[in-house]
């Protein structure tokens, strides 16, 4: 791939930008809020594990009422009407998808319907090859299924990290290819697998990113959930107006 060559040739460069750029970075926290709940009330129940790392716990937005957890459960409360939405959000900042795997195993399991996944970021920005970050998604999958009783994995795709104001030309181009590179790849994975929905990450506008120039701000979480929660609801065989 023609990145691979670049980036053995603006090594030094590419390595210099990247430590910069944490450095000038704002340092956010991750939302407040509760991390479990329910919403809506009826006969059914859906459970909806939210799996992933900074960009889920809320890193850019103030409350998890504006993050993804958050506004995924508002938008397929709307969707579902009659259906309760019981949730769980398990993210922390700064882990790639292993140490996800890792995080997962330390909580106490319960039971989902599904789980949605938000991981790839850091394994991008650390170097890591996809093969090996397939492997551990597939752990990850395998963990969800065996312990915390998922039936249906929706993997969110990778940001465009092209358009991440905070990281400086030629670091943003390289990143924003690996990134595209994965995205591509996880959809792949996930096609030939079953109960594995690949999710595209709509391609917002860079307006819609957070102060630090890298996480979804509240305008992007909203349009990440929704589309996450379109492509949910379609597995249960319901449009989002709420009607089969």
């Amino acid at each position: 791939m023609i990145e691979d060559w670049v980036a053995l040739v603006l090594a030094p460069l590419l390595i210099a930008q990247g430590r910069a750029a944490r450095r000038a970075a704002l340092v956010l926290s991750e939302a407040a809020g509760p991390r479990a709940g329910r919403q809506g009330g009826g006969n059914t129940a859906l459970r909806v594990l939210v799996l992933g790392d900074s960009a889920a716990a809320g890193v850019g937005v103030t409350t998890q009422d504006e993050a993804l957890a958050g506004q995924l459960v508002r938008a397929l409360h709307a969707a579902l009407p009659g259906t309760m939405i019981e949730w769980r959000l398990v993210a922390r900042t700064g882990v790639n998808t292993r140490a996800a795997l890792a995080m997962l195993r330390q909580e106490s399991p319960e039971r989902f319907d599904l789980a949605v996944v938000a991981l790839g970021v850091n394994d991008v920005t650390a170097g890591a090859r996809i093969a090996r970050w397939l492997g551990a998604m597939a752990a990850l999958v395998a963990e969800l299924r065996a312990n915390w009783g998922v039936r249906e994995v929706f993997l969110s795709g990778l940001p465009p990290m092209r358009r991440f104001p905070l990281l400086p030309q030629p670091l943003r181009w390289y990143l924003g290819a690996r990134a595209r590179r994965f995205d591509a790849a996880l959809a792949a994975w996930a096609q030939e697998r079953e109960g594995l929905h690949h999710v595209a990450l709509p391609d917002g506008s860079p307006a819609m990113i957070a102060p630090d120039g890298f996480h979804p701000g509240p305008a992007a979480c909203a349009l990440w959930a929704r589309e996450l929660a379109r492509n949910i609801v379609a597995a249960q065989g319901v449009s989002m107006t709420g009607k089969t």
